[in-house]
């Protein structure tokens, strides 16, 4: 006997491409459908300011009901979202397979595929999302890049806010020198063989470097490839393209459809030499593992990569379970914060990250697994900005509370956002910057990469 609804959740293939997406009519009449579904159960009211824009919106109407709502008046609710997929993951009991077929990340996609269309990004959001472009531009104008977004830089930061909307007191990304960027550091410098283990095993690994790890953070690609070539895994480091997550945030699918065409063919060529891919942002291997596939279903690159991806702390703990881990982990002590980005919960794969760190003796970590309240770009705009302090306060108090030696998360964006918090309700508080799990883990088999400037 079928059970309708019992199975494990699943996500349906995103036709973005049958105009049938994008038709207003359609499209409203699901929007009406399922804010119905989310209004009756409310479960998800604490996740993000979507959800209590929705049930205010509705519970201020003239019946109280959906019926009495303009549609026009959906914009801020959808505006709200930052695709981190929580709700989905965490705490919809009405997602794919149930019958009342409740995918909420996936219907506030769809409207900004119809806004993007009626071209509603405005020219600045689309450009500060180009972060390939971006990263390559700016590393080769490092210093006066950095200046120039810095926070303590006031006409600087005046201009972004007039001509890019980015609001004045959101930290922004670094980037590091040209010389820096992971992968001219990784061909100019050799495999770190002097690492290796005794009897080196049998993996490979091509890193994906991603546009956080190439342009912003590639002591995470380093980290990362010292501590594989201490447990005997052959690396190498590429970056054929950005993910397309930055296109996915409003909507440009088609964007995202030919990023993903572009770095899978990329990545399976090493796939076909039986390489593992690992992905060095949680983002980007969300992108390769689950948002690709039913972007461009038929492509059968993007199906085997699929397959064959892997998120940093998911594969040392693969190898930990599989063939044990080198030995010199010294122990770590100090009490580490540990953040749970979203898009690594939205893996499903559990907290690998705190799996991985565990592995260390005498581990001191503290998981904080609430959302950063960040949502890539969407955090760092002027409407938004207010909006990402309050949904992460939890995460802030919850940080000051643990009074950690290190606060650690994944996502390179959601670690300064919160280290940023931290600061504005205790100024001096805590430590000054964030790190990548991975690095602590290399600190422990005595490797410092540094970090970036």
């Amino acid at each position: 006997m079928h059970l309708e609804g019992t199975g494990a959740p699943t996500r349906h293939v995103i036709a973005w491409d049958d105009p049938s997406y994008t038709d207003s009519a359609a499209l409203d009449a699901e929007l009406r459908r399922q804010f119905d579904v989310c209004h009756g159960c409310r479960r998800c009211f604490n996740l993000c300011d979507s959800f209590p824009r929705l049930f205010d919106l509705i519970d201020a109407s003239q019946s109280g009901e959906l019926d009495t709502v303009d549609s026009k008046d959906f914009q801020p609710v959808i505006d709200a979202c930052t695709l981190c997929d929580m709700c989905f993951m965490t705490k919809c009991p009405y997602v794919p397979p149930h019958a009342f077929n409740i995918d909420f990340p996936h219907l506030m996609l769809r409207y900004r595929v119809m806004e993007n269309r009626h071209g509603r990004p405005t020219f600045a959001q689309r450009q500060i999302r180009k972060t390939d472009r971006n990263g390559a531009l700016a590393t080769h104008l490092s210093a006066l890049a950095n200046w120039g977004t810095s926070v303590a830089n006031k006409l600087g930061r005046a201009v972004l806010a007039a001509f890019a909307n980015i609001h004045p007191r959101a930290w922004l990304p670094r980037y590091v020198r040209a010389r820096d960027v992971l992968v001219t550091r990784a061909a100019r410098e050799s495999e770190p063989v002097n690492l290796l283990a005794p009897a080196a095993n049998k993996r490979k690994v091509v890193l994906y470097a991603t546009c956080a790890g190439n342009f912003n953070k590639p002591e995470v690609g380093l980290a990362t490839r010292a501590v594989l070539a201490r447990n005997g895994v052959e690396t190498v480091v590429v970056h054929p393209g950005c993910c397309g997550m930055p296109q996915l945030e409003i909507g440009d699918l088609a964007a995202v459809a030919a990023s993903a065409k572009k770095v899978s063919a990329e990545l399976v060529a090493w796939v076909d030499k039986d390489y593992d891919v690992v992905a060095l942002t949680p983002s980007c291997a969300l992108m390769l593992k689950f948002e690709w596939p039913l972007i461009v279903p038929k492509d059968a690159n993007v199906a085997r990569l699929a397959k064959a991806t892997h998120d940093v702390a998911e594969y040392i703990v693969e190898i930990a379970k599989a063939e044990g881990l080198a030995e010199g982990l010294a122990p770590m002590p100090e009490p580490v914060a540990l953040h749970i980005s979203c898009h690594s919960r939205a893996q499903n794969m559990g907290a690998k990250a705190a799996d991985m760190l565990r592995l260390i003796p005498e581990a001191n970590i503290s998981v904080v697994d609430r959302c950063s309240g960040h949502g890539g770009a969407w955090g760092a705009e002027k409407p938004n900005f207010e909006v990402a302090l309050k949904v992460s306060k939890p995460v802030f108090r919850r940080v000051l509370d643990l009074k950690p030696a290190h606060i650690a998360s994944e996502c390179p964006l959601a670690g300064d956002h919160i280290v940023q918090g931290v600061q504005e309700l205790e100024p001096g508080a805590g430590p000054k910057t964030a790190v990548h799990p991975i690095l602590l883990f290399a600190r422990a088999y005595g490797i410092d990469v540094g970090a970036s400037p």
